[in-house]
């Protein structure tokens, strides 16, 4: 029998991935407890609401996956393996698992699928957003501080538009069966982006390696460990 924490975790790893291998309009509650193996009543022990289980997710979701992305982006490597490191995690996160057989971001998707009425479920997309675009932020000005770039851009805006090409590109990717030409696209519009001077460009090898994750979705999901 799983206890309090136990339900409620199970609610969110479900939650997670219904959502990632369906849209967030689709699944419902009855969907997410017969999975879970709970009953409503055991979900609205924890959650009011779909919406409130799909805005916990996402925080569940961005701490389970934020090691990585401070693996990735750590300051122990140059700014240019940080830049590998990103297009290797990215890669991984959303192509690279047959396992996952699914393109793209769940929490992107759903944005475009939800009405503006969905107040709560907006305000979590728009923090997992503005997190994302804090690393890429600070990964353009370690990479102006080393001279990488051929101008002097602006790093908020060049972290913004950067999160929307990402995300574009692997919307593509739900329609595209060709992933070299995905990989190879990502890699050129972040370097075209970024001014990244062309002999930087494939200059250095990724070292990120996935790091040890509690969550069974993101260690055997998403981002398989071993």
């Amino acid at each position: 029998m799983m206890t309090v924490p136990d339900t409620r975790e199970r609610l969110l790893e479900i939650a997670l991935e219904l959502i990632w291998q369906s849209n967030y309009s689709c699944v419902g509650v009855n969907d997410i407890c017969k999975q879970a193996g709970v009953t409503k009543g055991a979900f609205y022990h924890h959650f009011d609401s779909k919406a409130g289980l799909f805005c916990e997710a996402t925080a569940y979701y961005w701490q389970v996956i934020k090691n990585d992305l401070d693996a990735v982006f750590s300051p122990l490597n140059s700014p240019l393996v940080q830049l590998e490191n990103l297009l290797h995690f990215l890669i991984m996160a959303k192509l690279g698992n047959d396992q996952a057989g699914i393109r793209g971001c769940p929490f992107y998707t759903a944005g475009a699928q939800i009405g503006s009425n969905e107040e709560k479920v907006i305000e979590a997309l728009q923090l997992l957003s503005e997190n994302a675009v804090k690393y890429n932020t600070a990964l353009v000005r370690a990479l102006q501080s080393g001279g990488y770039l051929e101008e002097d851009v602006d790093a908020e805006q060049t972290a913004l538009l950067l999160y929307h090409f990402i995300h574009g590109v692997f919307s593509y990717a739900h329609v595209h069966e060709g992933v070299e030409i995905i990989k190879r696209d990502l890699a050129v519009g972040l370097y075209r982006l970024l001014a990244l001077k062309r002999e930087h460009w494939y200059a250095e090898q990724p070292n990120w390696v996935p790091q040890q994750a509690d969550s069974h979705f993101v260690g055997q999901v998403l981002l398989p460990r071993g």
